[in-house]
């Protein structure tokens, strides 16, 4: 079997390559450069160290390694994507965009095609039942990524292999240090890649700038302080503010009046809700229910997290309505609601939460 495997220079991937080689596998190693560059040089994530440890791992076992650029495809298909959801007012998921778009999207486009799988470190599983192939949830809960795959097509989950997500964590750094991979004490990276050490105000202000705006009490209307820009706040933030008196929640915008809501508390009612409406839904294999009619049984995520919480999900035209059977915190529009069957084993699919 022809394997491309995609190594970061990270303990995950790097134990990628060894686990294939364990099972009898020669992948070709890819790493994928996606860090943005512009007019003042590169300002992404610093490649360098990355490179020469995916180039050990390489020379470890043997392998062909090839250093491929998406920059300008990750620009114009997950930036930009990001940029124009901010302006809306809403919270964006890059890594969600990232993984359908750029590692499982233009990769295959412009490498992929004469490889039978792509091998990457993601914390998922996939099973093949019934003729079909599903993505399914890791065996550590800590750490499953399914809820950063909930949009890739069946195509692309039909392709895909996960050598590590029957393992914990915890197992994956006793194989690395057990085969003195470089990667093996590297701390789990954060935040958004392309970012670097940029910060992400800053960023964000680069190519959305700043509009003063008022920051406004939920409950009672009253002016409390002023904002940049309603874009560098989102939904269930408390930190950054400006406010004193706290802690204090942002609960609500309104991007046409540049106006920030904020609620005061530990635990207010406002940073909570019970339904999550979705838009534009993706079934990565099926639609196991066809057209529902009757609420059936499920649990989802709102956010990266390891609890999945249960709920119904219903069907009203195109829009997809989850009804939880707890309160939630911090449901952010534009987000993805990330749909699991009821023992949580299987990812069915996501979709946008609407406004």
């Amino acid at each position: 079997m022809n394997i491309a495997a995609l190594v970061s220079g990270g303990v995950d991937s790097s134990v990628v390559v060894h686990q294939l080689k364990e099972q009898g596998y020669d992948p070709t190693i890819f790493y994928i450069r996606i860090g943005m560059e512009d007019e003042n040089g590169y300002m992404g994530c610093t490649a360098e160290e990355d490179i020469e440890i995916t180039s050990f791992v390489a020379k470890k076992y043997g392998l062909k390694m090839e250093v491929v650029s998406l920059q300008k495809e990750y620009w114009e298909r997950v930036v930009d994507y990001a940029l124009k959801t901010v302006r809306k007012g809403l919270t964006p998921n890059p890594d969600v965009m990232c993984n359908r778009l750029i590692k499982f999207g233009s990769f295959v486009e412009k490498y992929g095609y004469e490889f039978d799988k792509i091998a990457t470190g993601h914390y998922a599983q996939t099973y093949f039942e019934n003729g079909k192939y599903y993505l399914g949830t890791a065996l550590d809960p800590i750490k499953d990524q399914t809820d950063f795959l909930a949009q890739i097509t069946y195509d692309q989950v039909s392709r895909l292999m996960f050598p590590i997500g029957h393992l914990m964590k915890s197992q994956v750094r006793e194989i690395a240090v057990s085969q003195n991979l470089p990667s093996a004490s590297r701390k789990d990276s954060q935040g958004i890649c392309f970012l670097g050490k940029i910060n992400y105000n800053d960023f964000i202000k680069k190519y959305l700038g700043t509009q003063e705006g008022p920051i406004v009490e939920f409950e009672t209307g009253k002016i409390l302080g002023k904002h940049n820009g309603f874009w560098f706040h989102t939904i269930g933030q408390r930190k950054g503010l400006g406010l004193s008196g706290g802690p204090w929640y942002v609960v609500a915008k309104n991007a046409q009046e540049n106006v920030v809501y904020v609620s005061q508390g530990y635990d207010v009612e406002t940073q909570y809700g019970k339904e999550v409406p979705l838009d534009d839904f993706n079934f990565i294999t099926e639609d196991p229910w066809g057209n529902i009619t009757e609420p059936v049984d499920i649990t989802f995520k709102i956010r990266h997290t390891p609890e999945f919480t249960p709920g119904k999900l219903y069907k009203d035209g195109d829009t997809y309505l989850i009804k939880s059977e707890e309160k939630i915190q911090g449901i952010a529009p534009g987000q993805y609601g990330v749909i699991y069957d009821t023992d949580h084993r299987i990812c069915y699919g996501s979709g946008v939460i609407r406004l």
